[in-house]
C-alpha cells in the first residue's frame, strides 16, 4: 500500500543567465576585449560605438548644414581631380613596407656549421639526423648505438655505430661548446677542457672538483670538498667562482624556435592620488563601445525564422551591455573597498603597512558574495603611481603580534627576506635561528611556518645560501 507524504524544503537554483554573468565577472581585460570583438564580428545587432546623446545630434545635424553651405564654395571649382592628385604626390607620400627578416632556430644553425665541413652526402643526413636528436636545451639523452638503430628502422639502410659515433665527435667541436652531452656534468667537464691555456691550474682544480665532488658541489659541502681535494680556501673559492660562470645548459632557451612572445599585464584598474583622495576607474580604453544596430534590429523578415533569428540577436545584444555595465559597477565598488581598506598602502605604496584582509572583510562591506569578490579579483591588476600589483597580492592572513596587534603574514614575509639579506652567508642562518629573529622582533612564528614563507619567497635552506 502506498503511503503519501508531504514535506518542505529549500534549494537554491542558479539559472543559466546567472551562470553566465559570473564567468562574465571573471574576464579580464584583455579577455573582455577579445570577447567583445568576437560578439561583434558575430551578432549582426551589435555595432561599435556609443548611444548618441542629444547634445550629439545637434553637433550632427549642424555639420550635415555646414557641408551645404561649403558646397557652393567649392562645387564650381574646374580643377580637376587628377590635376590635383598629381601635383600634389612625393615621394614621402608613398607608404613604407618593413623589411622582414628571416629567423633560423638554433638547429638550423647547427646544421650550418656541419654543411661548412667536408662531409660526404651521407654524414651530413646523419648529421642533421643527430642535430634533430637533441633535446630542447642541447643535451643528447641517448647513445650512439640507439641512434644507428633509428636511422636504420626509419630509412631503411643500415648505419654502424661508429658512423653515428664520428659525428658525435665533431659534434663535441661545434659551438656552443657542451652541446650533445648526455648529462650537467659532463656539460661543464667539456667547457672546462676547451677553456685558456692560462687558466690551466685553476681549470684543472675545477676539473677535479666536478669529476669527483660534483654532489658535494649541489650540496655546497665545502669543508669535505677542501679536507677531501686538500685546497686551500682561496683555491676553492676561486674554482667555484669558475664553476658558476659556465652554462648549465648548452642550449638555452631552445624551447620555443620562434620569437618569444611578450606577455604584457593590462591592468584592470587604475588608482591615482588626487590631493588627499584616492580615485578608482577602470580601465576599459581598449575595450571598444557597443551599441545596438536600431536599422538591423528593427528589420522585420519576411518567415517566422527570421523574425526569430533577429529577436534572439537582439536579447543577446542587450544582455553583452547589460552585462558590461552591471561588471562594471560591481568590479568599481569592490575596488572603491579594498582601497578603503588599504588605504596606508595605496598612499605610500609601502608593502609592510599592508592590513590583513581576506575575501569575505570585501564582501561584507559591499553586501556581495564571497565567491562574487573573488572573481572580480582574480587574475585582476592594478595600476597604481608605485608601479602595478596584483590584487590577489593585498588578500592576506593575520597573525597576532606580541603586543597585540594582527599584523599581515606579508609584513612577516619583509621581515624575514630582510633578515636573510642581511645575515652572513659564509655561516647562513637556520630556520629556527630565524624563528627566534622573528619572535625577537614581535612576531612568533613557529619553524614550519618559516619554511613555508621562505618557499613563499623563493629563499633556498641556509645550507644553499652558503657562500665561501
Amino acid at each position: 500500500m502506498f503511503k503519501l507524504s508531504q514535506t518542505q524544503k529549500q534549494t537554491l537554483k542558479i539559472s543559466p543567465a546567472q551562470i553566465q554573468l559570473l564567468n562574465f565577472l571573471q574576464l579580464n581585460t584583455l579577455e573582455l576585449e577579445q570577447h567583445v570583438k568576437n560578439e561583434l564580428e558575430e551578432n549582426p545587432v551589435l555595432e561599435e560605438g556609443a548611444e548618441p546623446s542629444e547634445k550629439d545630434q545637434d553637433h550632427e545635424a549642424e555639420d550635415r548644414t555646414q557641408d551645404f553651405m561649403d558646397w557652393d564654395e567649392f562645387g564650381d571649382n574646374d580643377t580637376p581631380d587628377y590635376r590635383t592628385r598629381i601635383n600634389n604626390y612625393s615621394d614621402d607620400d608613398s607608404s613604407y613596407v618593413p623589411v622582414v627578416s628571416e629567423l633560423t632556430t638554433w638547429r638550423q644553425d647547427i646544421k650550418e656549421q656541419f654543411n661548412m665541413l667536408p662531409l660526404s652526402e651521407r654524414q651530413q643526413f646523419l648529421a642533421a639526423f643527430v642535430v634533430d636528436s637533441l633535446s630542447d636545451q642541447g643535451y643528447l639523452p641517448y647513445t650512439a648505438e640507439a641512434i644507428a638503430d633509428d636511422v636504420s628502422f626509419s630509412n631503411g639502410w643500415y648505419v654502424e655505430e661508429t658512423e653515428i659515433q664520428e659525428i658525435l665527435d665533431l659534434l663535441k667541436k661545434i659551438e656552443p661548446i657542451g652541446l650533445g652531452s648526455r648529462n650537467l656534468q659532463e656539460c661543464l667537464l667539456r667547457q672546462l677542457e676547451h677553456r685558456a691555456e692560462r687558466e690551466k691550474e685553476i681549470i684543472d682544480v675545477a676539473t677535479q672538483l666536478v669529476a669527483h665532488y660534483f654532489e658535494e658541489l649541489a650540496t655546497h659541502n665545502y669543508e669535505k670538498i677542501a679536507r677531501s681535494a686538500n685546497l686551500t680556501n682561496n683555491q676553492l673559492k676561486t674554482a667555484i667562482a669558475l664553476i658558476g660562470a659556465l652554462n648549465p645548459q648548452p642550449i638555452v632557451g631552445g624551447s620555443s624556435d620562434a620569437l618569444p612572445i611578450k606577455n604584457n599585464i593590462v591592468p584592470d584598474y587604475v588608482v591615482q592620488i588626487v590631493g588627499e583622495t584616492i580615485e578608482v576607474e577602470l580601465n576599459s580604453r581598449q575595450i571598444p563601445p557597443i551599441k545596438i544596430n536600431q536599422s538591423y534590429a528593427s528589420s522585420v523578415g519576411s518567415s517566422r525564422a527570421a523574425n526569430s533569428y533577429v529577436n534572439n540577436k537582439l536579447q543577446a545584444a542587450n544582455w553583452l551591455i547589460e552585462a558590461i555595465l552591471q561588471r562594471e559597477s560591481t568590479m568599481i565598488k569592490a575596488m572603491r573597498c579594498i582601497v578603503k581598506l588599504q588605504e596606508a598602502y595605496f598612499k605610500t605604496g609601502d608593502e609592510r603597512l599592508l592590513k590583513p584582509m581576506i575575501l569575505r572583510d570585501v564582501a561584507e562591506q559591499i553586501q556581495m558574495d564571497i565567491s562574487t569578490i573573488s572573481r572580480v579579483t582574480s587574475g585582476k591588476y592594478a595600476q597604481t603611481p608605485f608601479g602595478t600589483i596584483h590584487l590577489k597580492d593585498l588578500f592576506t592572513e593575520g597573525l597576532m603580534s606580541d603586543s597585540g596587534q594582527e599584523v599581515s603574514n606579508r609584513q612577516i614575509q619583509l621581515a624575514l627576506a630582510e633578515l636573510v639579506q642581511r645575515e652572513d652567508k659564509q655561516q647562513p642562518l637556520n630556520d629556527f635561528q630565524l624563528a627566534d629573529l622573528l619572535a625577537a622582533r614581535g612576531f612568533p612564528v613557529a619553524r614550519r611556518t618559516v619554511a613555508k614563507y621562505r618557499d613563499v619567497l623563493a629563499i633556498s635552506s641556509a645550507q644553499m645560501r652558503r657562500v665561501l
